[in-house]
């Protein structure tokens, strides 16, 4: 395929999706191909987490199909790494890659050739003026037993301290004022190179080469007091944590197969909020896993309740074939996980207005971005509580502190 053609990218799924993405879109067209809304080829990079999202692969490739029924359909990610014969049943679909060589995709498009994948691929976005995804690791070898992220991605492996840092300088020379570290699990950075996540952000400290820099979700069990430690500490690092508790019940854990129990969560919460009183913690939870009954949904909802948390991320347990939770007994009623999942987020809505309500009257840098709705422009205080003011052009992409007002607030932040 050596005539440059027009092209659209779709991304579905988490941030390292998006960052790939980004960085896909940016080869090719420095390659000489040209983003359309009229495209000849198509990329979907897409999602399999839950059914819902694999789901919405299917229903967005149909749907683009149909809009642009000549177009060249290439199916990406994790989707295609489990179900690679499916995607190319599909209508439109003329090709597919998975996560550990979706990269090949801008090869392929080139030269109609596929090298061999490399063992890691760096990826970070610029298509936001203000922050930038940056992946710093990839795979998984946790193997939990609801989740099918490992099998889509590989085994766990992580860009050197090197590759990070001059990307990061990359990131900051063209303006951006905020990086966030992401990853399938974050905090097992660098175990293949020898080193470990303290180190890459204790480097990044001592450079101070960017003025933001958030980390994306990490295992409970993998942050370690020294992080929290240097967090606290640090201007840089931002006193901000997404956290995957997924049950408060640790029943539920030991069926899930995570490496911690409620009680080190909790313990890893506490020690947060005793180091970085006002810092935003934001937790996952999953409900309706097979065996949750309502006891144990109860232990769930009355953990999150009792612990100082910001807001959560909530999922319905969704069976994912070749899991061992697929097949576990006691799979609970779809009507039930609707109203636990409407309990969690009743919850998360009153965790998440306490927490912004404990910021008012303060003072906090905030980071405005190039966003004008209604003559105000938005923005992220540096503990993560969106805001919005007055539009002007000098705030734009600037870190102003700012006395946080209840009328600033803005409660329904969809990347909450």
């Amino acid at each position: 395929m050596k005539k440059k053609s027009g092209f659209s990218i779709h991304t579905l799924g988490c941030k390292l999706n998006f960052s790939e993405s980004s960085y896909i879109s940016s080869q090719l067209i420095q390659s000489g191909f040209y983003l359309s809304d009229d495209p000849d080829l198509i990329i979907i990079n897409s999602c399999a987490v839950t059914a819902a999202a694999v789901k919405k692969t299917r229903n967005l490739t149909s749907k683009l199909h149909h809009q642009h029924p000549d177009a060249q359909i290439f199916v990406i990610g994790c989707y295609s790494e489990l179900e690679p014969q499916t995607a190319l049943q599909w209508k439109g679909v003329v090709q597919t890659f998975g996560t550990k060589d979706k990269i090949n995709l801008i090869e392929y498009l080139k030269q109609s050739t596929i090298p061999e994948a490399p063992y890691f691929y760096s990826t970070y976005s610029l298509t936001d003026r203000t922050r930038s995804f940056l992946k710093i690791q990839d795979g998984c070898d946790y193997h939990c037993s609801y989740c099918t992220v490992a099998s889509a991605r590989g085994e766990s492996r992580s860009d050197s301290i090197e590759n990070v840092i001059q990307n990061i300088q990359t990131i900051a020379n063209q303006g951006i004022k905020e990086v966030n570290l992401t990853g399938v699990n974050v905090g097992d950075f660098g175990r293949n190179h020898g080193t470990n996540l303290y180190n890459l952000l204790l480097k990044i400290e001592e450079l101070q080469l960017i003025d933001r820099v958030r980390i994306s979700s990490i295992e409970p069990n993998l942050l370690s007091k020294e992080i929290i430690d240097l967090i606290g500490q640090s201007q840089h690092l931002m006193p901000h944590f997404h956290l995957p508790l997924q049950s408060g019940s640790d029943t539920i854990l030991s069926e899930m197969k995570r490496r911690y129990n409620t009680k080190m969560f909790a313990d890893k919460v506490h020690y947060i909020k005793e180091k970085m009183p006002d810092s935003c913690i934001a937790v996952d939870v999953i409900t309706g896993f097979p065996g949750e009954t309502d006891l144990l949904f109860n232990e769930t909802l009355n953990f999150i309740e009792q612990l100082p948390i910001s807001y959560l991320h909530v999922f319905t347990y969704s069976q994912r074939p070749g899991t061992p939770a697929a097949i576990a007994p006691y799979q609970v009623e779809a009507t039930e996980k609707k109203e636990r999942t409407k309990q969690l987020l009743d919850l998360s809505k009153k965790k998440k207005k306490q927490f912004y309500q404990s910021q008012l009257n303060k003072t906090r840098p905030v980071l405005f971005e190039e966003i004008n709705h209604n003559n105000t422009t938005l923005g992220f205080t540096d503990n993560y509580v969106r805001v919005k003011t007055a539009y002007s052009d000098d705030k734009v992409n600037q870190i102003i502190e700012t006395l946080i007002t209840k009328d600033m607030l803005v409660y329904d932040d969809p990347n909450s």
